[in-house]
């Protein structure tokens, strides 16, 4: 398998997230406060939750149902209630355009 486009980067906003699906497997495309991308599990841990919904701080996502905090890079848990990390998945940026690998597990 290989990385798959799934959107410009232009469409997502600084402090912000969407879910896209990609070979049956959710994952929440975030870009950080600083502009960087990242692409998650987006299923909270804790609960069946989108993590796309929830608030994107800094270099975090946070769960807007619990609370529960995700670290971009490595999908630790930083709050509780989760204590099980998210999986993270290869990103690249190609012509301004966002690819996911979904094969490509960078943690958990």
């Amino acid at each position: 398998m290989s990385a798959q486009k799934v959107f410009p980067v232009a469409e997502l906003e600084p402090g912000s997230a969407r879910k896209v699906v990609l070979d049956g497997i959710a994952i929440a495309v975030v870009r950080d406060s600083a502009g960087d991308v990242h692409a998650l599990g987006d299923t909270c841990t804790h609960g069946e939750i989108s993590l796309s919904e929830g608030f994107v701080e800094e270099d975090a996502i946070e769960c807007w149902a619990h609370g529960s905090a995700f670290g971009l890079a490595d999908g630790q848990p930083r709050s509780l209630p989760a204590y099980i990390p998210v999986p993270v998945f290869a990103v690249e940026i190609i012509d301004g355009d966002i690819y996911v690998d979904p094969s490509l597990r960078l943690a958990v």
